[in-house]
Order: structure tokens, then sequence, then C-alpha cells
């Protein structure tokens, strides 16, 4: 698996974003891993550019992906837990897309994750947060039987209300949660939390591969043109290379390569040790092997083609995305540069995305730094596959907590560096408002 990445050019048409696909070519979202395909199983194909070889590697990995985890010790799958959030990555990546908003042991189990850390102490290493005793860094709410969780989580939701310009009435939902302890008792005081939803896992290898240099041309962390956006790439510890490197995964960007954000799930999400995270002794029970399936698995998956692009609505509503500056952090062309996968290499893609943080106001913020991320940066979010949200998985949220219901209340809660698209929505027509949720579901 590599831990280097080759080297490429971004291409997009300065200003406005605009396609330069050959005269009369629909924009193939994942360039020649683009698959033709909007039903509920669309997250869940492979790259049609696949090799036969890789096809199979494919199928080993998707097996890998949906295994169900047991405690140990078992013949098949052991080493779940002790405690734990989900037994399996599907178990959170349900048909691939987004999580629901849930919390707790019913038939759904938990999705949400709670990140927690202190403000204060000794990181686990440089830059990184610091551990909660008897938490760590994820409270694991769920436990094998015989034992207990790290703590209870529940969730509740506080309304708000507001207008848009034109007078209509809207909504917002913020999340609150309220953590036990095993013993009755409250976490220690000043504790930082961070909800975190389950994001697509579509397009990841892509993202891999679009050049380092590319992301760096993108930065602007002083605002030096003056536009309002300034962007900066996360800096994280690499458990591999021992070393900060830029981070691309992740809400906040905290994890630097495809292969550690999908071991740090193994260890955090399903408490199964693995060779990137061991056990005290340096032993592990996930076999590399199987971490590696996993990975190209989520490399080789195809993206969705968008829909209706000849529909006038979707186009008026394309417009008012570049109009408003959506497109200035949700960059919609990159180019990807040299990967491993050979079928990700030198690919023009359309994700929505710069991968780079950006300060999103005082509303959406957790309050607690990842990496070098502070309390209110963010990722932005790649957009591809976003109309078929629902269509994958209803109920599905939208944002890092899972707070908004509809795109409209996704684009609502924007704010800092993006408070001028977010008022310039909030102060359009409602045909206009309709038409950029329109485009926003042809992606």
């Amino acid at each position: 698996m590599r831990q280097t990445l080759g080297l490429g050019m971004l291409l997009w048409l300065a200003g406005c974003g605009t396609e330069a696909e050959a005269p009369g070519a629909s924009p193939r979202a994942g360039g020649d891993t683009t698959i033709d395909d909007r039903t509920s199983r669309a997250f869940a194909q492979p790259a049609p550019n696949l090799t036969t070889e890789h096809e199979a590697l494919h199928r080993e990995g998707d097996a890998a992906f949906a295994a169900v985890f047991v405690p140990g010790p078992a013949p098949v799958n052991p080493g779940l837990g002790p405690a734990y959030n989900n037994a399996s990555c599907n178990g959170c990546h349900l048909r691939n897309g987004r999580g629901m908003p849930v919390m707790g042991g019913g038939p759904t189990r938990t999705q949400l994750l709670v990140r927690v850390s202190l403000p204060d102490g000794t990181p686990e290493h440089p830059n990184g947060a610091v551990p909660v005793p008897g938490l760590g860094l994820q409270i694991q709410d769920q436990a094998v039987y015989g034992a207990s969780p790290e703590a209870t989580v529940t969730l509740a939701w506080d309304e708000r209300e507001g207008k848009y310009a034109d007078g209509t009435a809207y909504g917002l939902r913020s999340p609150r949660i309220t953590i036990v302890m095993p013993d009755g008792s409250s976490p220690p005081a000043g504790m930082l939390t961070s909800l975190r939803l389950p994001p697509p896992v579509v397009g990841l290898g892509l993202l891999e591969a679009v050049d380092l240099a590319t992301l760096r041309a993108l930065e602007d962390p002083t605002d030096a043109n003056g536009d309002g956006i300034s962007g900066r790439m996360n800096t994280v510890w690499d458990v591999q290379a021992l070393a900060l490197v830029p981070g691309r995964f992740g809400w906040k960007a905290n994890s630097p390569n495809l292969r550690q954000q999908s071991a740090e799930a193994y260890f955090n999400d399903m408490g199964i040790t693995n060779p990137l995270f061991p056990d005290a002794g340096g032993g592990f029970e996930l076999p590399m092997k199987t971490l590696d399936s996993a990975v190209f698995y989520a490399q080789s998956l195809g993206v969705p083609a968008r829909t209706a692009l000849d529909n006038a609505a979707v186009k008026r509503g394309e417009t008012k995305f570049k109009d408003l500056g959506c497109v200035k952090c949700h960059r919609d062309t990159l180019e990807t540069g040299e990967h491993p996968v050979a079928e990700l290499s030198h690919q023009r893609i359309h994700p929505y995305t710069d991968l780079l943080l950006h300060d999103m106001g005082a509303d959406l913020a957790d309050g607690r730094p990842d990496g070098d991320a502070t309390g209110t940066e963010w990722r932005t979010a790649a957009l591809w596959g976003l109309g078929l949200t629902q269509t994958i998985l209803p109920y599905s949220g939208y944002l890092h907590d899972g707070r908004a219901r509809t795109l409209e209340e996704a684009v609502l809660w924007h704010g800092g560096e993006a408070e001028r698209a977010r008022e310039g929505f909030r102060n359009l027509s409602a045909s206009d408002r309709d038409a950029l949720v329109r485009f926003l579901q042809s992606l």
C-alpha cells in the first residue's frame, strides 16, 4: 500500500469552475471510474475500468468491508470489543453511504460517533489530542457480553427557527448529547466532544490520488487574494512514517491516507487491534492483508454519474451555485496524479471539494482541535453523489453531525468563510433556491 503521493495538476477554469470536457460531453464525475447507476446500490459498484486482477481484489475487499466481527477467540472474524461502536464497516457505512444520526443499541445501533479529548495534558503524539482517562479519544458506547460500554450517550435535538428574505419560514436543529460514565458519574469537567457522522465511502481512492502539490496550490491561509476564503491543509501524525504529514481524510482532514483511516476505524469503532494500532505488546488481531483488502475496496469503487444535465432548473441552479461563490471551497474539478492503483491515475474528476480546512463559524464549531485543525475548522466535504443520499439510505443526515435533515438546512448552517454564500442563498427567490437544490440533487 502506498504511503506517498505522485505529482499532478489541478484543472479548473478560473472564477466559475466551468466544465471543460469535449463539446457535447457530460462531465464524468469520476473520470474513467464513473458508473451510470442512480439506484440504491450506486455506491457499491466497482469502477468499470478495473483490470480483471483488480476486479478480483475488489471482490475480496467487498467481503472484508462487509465482515461482521465477533468477540474472540473465534474461528472467523474474531476481535470485536470488548467495547466498540459497531461490528462491521458496513454497520456504519450502510450501502457505503452517509450514516443516520442515531445513537444507542437499537436496530440501527450506533452510527454517530463521539470523539473526545481534554483541553490540557500530554497528547499521544506531536500535535495530537489529549486522551481522556477511561475513554481515550472516542467513546465506545457498545460492549460484548460480559463487558460494559465505556459510557452511555443519549442524543437530543434543540430546534431553532429562521426566515428566508422572502418571509418563508424554516427550521434548524442542533444536537445535544448527555454522557454518563458506567458508575453513573459525569465525564471529566472541561472534556471536549465532537459528534461525527459516517461519511460516504465513494470516490476516496480518487481523492487520495490528487497530488499534494495540487492541494498546496489551493491553500490561502492568510486570504492573500482577499476573497474571504482562507483554506489550508491539516497537519497530522502518520503512525507508519512516525512524522507529521498533510491530512486529507475525515471531517477535519485528520487522517493522512486511506490505510491509516481504515486502521483507525477498525481500532476505534470496532475495538480491533491491527498492524498500525496494535495492543500494548505489539500484537494484533486483524491481518495486514485484510486491512489492505478493505482499503482497496474503498479505493476501487465507482463514482455515480450526474443526472438531469439538460434540465433547465438544474442548469440555473448550477449557475447560482457558482455565482454565490460555493465553488471557492467546493471545487468542481480536480485531476489526479500517479497512484499505485493505475486505474485512479490521471483522471479528471468532479468531486466538489478542495480537501482543505475552512473556518465554518461558531454555529458549526465543536470547539475540539484535531491535528492543526481548530475547533471551528472543517474539511470541505465532497459533494459527488450528494443527490443519491436518501436513495442509498433514507433518513441519512447531512453535515458532520447529521444535524441537517435537508440540503437547504445544510446550506443554512454554513457560517464563517461561507457566511456570504449562505446569506446569498437565504436571499434568493424561492424558485432560485429550488433550482440550486435541484442542482445539488443532480450530483
